[in-house]
């Protein structure tokens, strides 16, 4: 016998799942914002301060993307909640930002293995690039921080 396979169901919960991780997304991007935010405030020097900023502008970028997309999927805007708090030490920040950032590579890394719309594949690995990158600045931040 034949097996039966429902293709609009398995599209439906295909498409359900990348909505709930583009929100999840999107909260994630929405507390870097203001994490990196504080950070910059707390940043021990100029040019520290100038990069995190820089760091938190692609956030914006991706948010902004992450946005469209939850969108285009569901017609309607998201609703940003900040879902970790950022901490108010500039060293317990640094470390915090770069575990997040390790994280959410993985995780866009995921979303866009799982998609099967090439603007979503794109935008999620040009994000996961970019937080690479954040990671590595954090990390240097860090361990500077550190000794």
């Amino acid at each position: 016998m034949y097996p039966f396979t429902n293709y609009y169901d398995e599209h439906y919960r295909q498409t359900s799942q990348i909505i709930q991780d583009v929100e999840r997304a999107i909260n994630g991007e929405y507390g870097a914002i203001e994490c990196y935010t504080r950070l910059a405030n707390l940043a021990s020097s100029k040019k520290e301060r100038e990069r995190i900023l820089e760091i938190r502008e692609d956030e914006v970028r991706h948010y902004q993307h992450f946005v469209h997309i939850y969108q285009r999927l569901t017609g309607r805007p998201p609703q940003p909640q900040i879902m970790e708090e950022c901490p108010n030490s500039y060293v317990k920040g640094l470390k915090f930002a770069l575990e997040d950032e390790q994280k959410t590579v993985d995780f866009y890394m995921e979303i866009a293995d799982k998609s099967t719309d090439p603007m979503i594949q794109a935008a999620f690995r040009r994000a996961a690039v970019d937080e690479q990158n954040h990671a590595v600045w954090f990390l240097y931040f860090f361990t500077k921080a550190k000794s």
